[in-house]
């Protein structure tokens, strides 16, 4: 009970040297709240899915006619000279004239083949567009925040394991360092024991290192630009045991956001193939205009010309124009569309045959790793036993230095096999969700 006490008295000093430096505890939902905010790939998701909706909120003006107006003033100065048969001479050198010219031109188109509907609805899908993409990016950022954040975790769980062999090291090198100065062991068990725990020690400083960094990965996609930011994160890490593959599969094809964006590529495809079947039907328009013309003269040239003249009216008619040859550009075009819808329905297909594979694989690692969970807790607390009586053994001089060490890094490997076997249940379980489309709620 004594070398219990000792041990437990060990590791509470070692964490508490530990939180001395702890701050503020950054929780995982804050973590994706900041990442929702402030994520650089999300912001310039959600820019791109402005520029759809700005131009989604003007796709009804494509009924719309349009209306252009024109106007013009000039100023002229002019001068001749004439000399005619009869002998007679006419110089009009100086004369300035000023004119007005204004116009008001509308053109309403009344039939394109109804390119104009399809365009619309180009517009519409091209914003629909926007959202899923959006949508996809959080998905992908969200499980990104995830990782990265229960990283950090599990490397302080790392730490904590570390701290665990510092205090069973130092055990060691006292229990050494004892039957050495009573002459009940070599000098060499002590001098092992304490390169053991120099290392341990070297090894506790380096992990400490890689929470730092581990933090820095996290800022990056938290768009944290302050380097001396510090704050702590939880060392728990909660799993979800029980996920099933029929929930994860059920319905994939309409929640996968990636699979969404693909299907949307499909249908803006489609709606482009119906924009370049109009180019093969006449345009039919109506046509308007009103016309004003003033012009004013500082003389006469001759007594036939005026010094003002004004003109205007109003006119206007239906044209039509009907294609007919045009270098085969909407033959062109159209095959193109056509040629498009197959590649996206490709690339839809690809997709769908991917997401499936990634899925399958996602939850053979998730089973796999929550039997290695059980397993590995299992051996944790056998490890930890096991060490326990090493030691005592050893104080009682009925063991070897060499049986300690062999118990301590049974410990220490299952410890860490125990820790990466939650963090990637949890990564597999976040992958799924992801796949699923269902971290964003």
């Amino acid at each position: 009970m004594k070398l219990i006490r000792i041990y437990a008295a060990g590791i509470l000093l070692t964490l508490l040297a530990i939180d001395t430096q702890a701050q503020q505890v950054l929780t995982l939902e804050q973590a994706i709240d900041l990442g929702l905010k402030n994520n650089f790939d999300i912001r310039l998701a959600r820019n791109n899915a402005e520029v759809a909706a700005n131009d989604r909120a003007y796709a009804d003006f494509a009924f719309a006619p349009r209306l252009n107006g024109t106007a013009s003033k000039t100023w002229s100065n002019t001068g001749s000279k004439q000399e005619f048969g009869n002998g007679n001479k006419r110089d009009t050198s100086g004369i300035r004239n000023q004119q007005w010219q204004s116009s008001l031109n509308l053109t309403w188109t009344l039939f394109d083949g109804l390119k104009m509907f399809a365009t619309r609805q180009r517009i519409q899908a091209i914003d629909i567009l926007g959202e899923l993409s959006v949508k996809n990016q959080v998905e992908n950022t969200i499980a990104s925040i995830i990782n990265s954040y229960y990283n950090i975790a599990q490397q302080k769980q790392q730490l904590r394991a570390l701290a665990e062999q510092l205090s069973i090291s130092d055990e060691r090198v006292k229990l050494s360092d004892a039957k050495f100065q009573t002459g009940l062991a070599p000098k060499t068990d002590w001098l092992q024991a304490k390169v053991d725990y120099n290392a341990q020690r070297a090894a506790w400083l380096r992990q400490q290192t890689t929470i730092d960094q581990s933090k820095a990965a996290l800022n990056q996609l938290l768009a944290i630009a302050d380097e001396n930011t510090n704050y702590d994160v939880l060392d728990t890490i909660p799993v979800n045991l029980a996920l099933s593959y029929g929930q994860i599969l059920e319905n994939l094809h309409n929640t996968n956001p990636q699979l969404q964006v693909a299907k949307q590529h499909v249908e803006i495809s489609r709606i482009v193939l119906k924009e370049r079947r109009g180019d093969f039907f006449p345009v039919i328009a109506f046509n308007s205009a009103y016309n004003f013309n003033q012009s004013r003269a500082s003389a006469a040239i001759n007594q036939f010309s005026p010094v003002f003249n004004q003109n205007r009216g109003f006119t206007y008619g239906l044209s039509a124009t009907v294609p007919i040859f045009n270098g085969l550009n909407a033959q062109r075009q159209f095959k193109a569309a056509k040629l498009d819808i197959q590649y996206q329905q490709l690339s839809l297909e690809s997709q769908e045959s991917q997401v499936r594979l990634t899925l399958r694989n996602a939850f053979k690692d998730y089973e796999y790793y929550k039997q290695s969970l059980t397993l590995e807790e299992e051996s944790v607390g056998l490890a930890r036993e096991n060490v326990m009586v090493a030691l005592e053994r050893f104080r009682q001089g009925v063991s070897t230095t060499l049986e300690v060490k062999e118990a301590q890094q049974s410990l220490e490997l299952a410890a860490y096999r125990l820790i990466q076997a939650r963090y990637n249940t949890k990564l597999a379980e976040t992958e799924l969700l992801r796949l699923k489309g269902q971290l964003l709620k």
